[in-house]
């Protein structure tokens, strides 16, 4: 890869990033959780998300929880790669600032989260002191370069600098490209969760939960 750079994102990355989550949580269907939750059109969810990254509450989405690759000056893939216990009690205040920012009310608010409940039946809370990888995201025109595999590794070697001991991310059942790359690396399914509501609301029937020692 020529003149590739690994590197934690920056905030001029957060247009790059916002369109990175939206993906990722489509995984290989139409819609995704921010879709589905937010119920708004693509534009909309996309300010939603550069709000939620830009926002005081350093949650699972703010932008320096992000790892970029470049290429010749450009984002082309990234990764949002965290201590758990650092992200995950941050999340819901995160996305109540978002809202806030954008002048929502509160029955916004509920609904958003009324409508992405389905999500929590196939989902787990981690531990503490868990690496979690999300919003694993590749430009189209720059897939199967390796990208994904550069980035996983730069997330890991810096979760066993700050001692840390798990790794562990998710992903669609039925997303067997996704599932693949991480096996790649080492990583395990240990893990599947499946709900009716979940796949009648997001087209998939749950997930797999991997992991992998570091």
């Amino acid at each position: 890869m020529p003149h590739e750079v690994i590197r934690r994102a920056h905030r001029d990355d957060v247009s790059f990033l916002a369109w990175a989550v939206l993906m990722a949580a489509r995984s290989h269907l139409a819609w995704g959780w921010f879709d589905i939750a937010l119920d708004r059109p693509e534009a909309a969810c996309l300010e939603f998300l550069s709000r939620l990254m830009t926002g005081e509450t350093l949650s699972q989405w703010h932008y320096s929880r992000f790892i970029v690759a470049e290429l010749e000056g450009q984002p082309v893939a990234t990764l949002d790669a965290y201590r758990a216990g650092d992200a995950y009690p941050l999340a819901s205040v995160a996305i109540s600032e978002a809202f806030s920012s954008l002048g929502a009310s509160a029955k916004e608010k509920a609904m958003f989260w009324q409508r992405g409940s389905y999500v929590f039946r196939c989902t787990a809370r981690p531990d503490d002191d868990v690496l979690v990888i999300e919003n694993v995201a590749t430009l189209p025109e720059q897939r199967r370069r390796g990208y994904t595999a550069a980035l996983l590794d730069r997330a890991l070697e810096d979760a066993r600098v700050r001692g840390l001991k798990k790794a562990q991310l998710t992903c669609f059942i039925g997303n067997d490209a996704a599932q693949r790359a991480y096996e790649n690396v080492g990583f395990r399914v240990t893990d599947e969760r499946r709900h009716p509501l979940f796949e009648r609301v997001a087209g998939a029937p749950g997930m797999r939960h991997l992991e992998k020692r570091l």
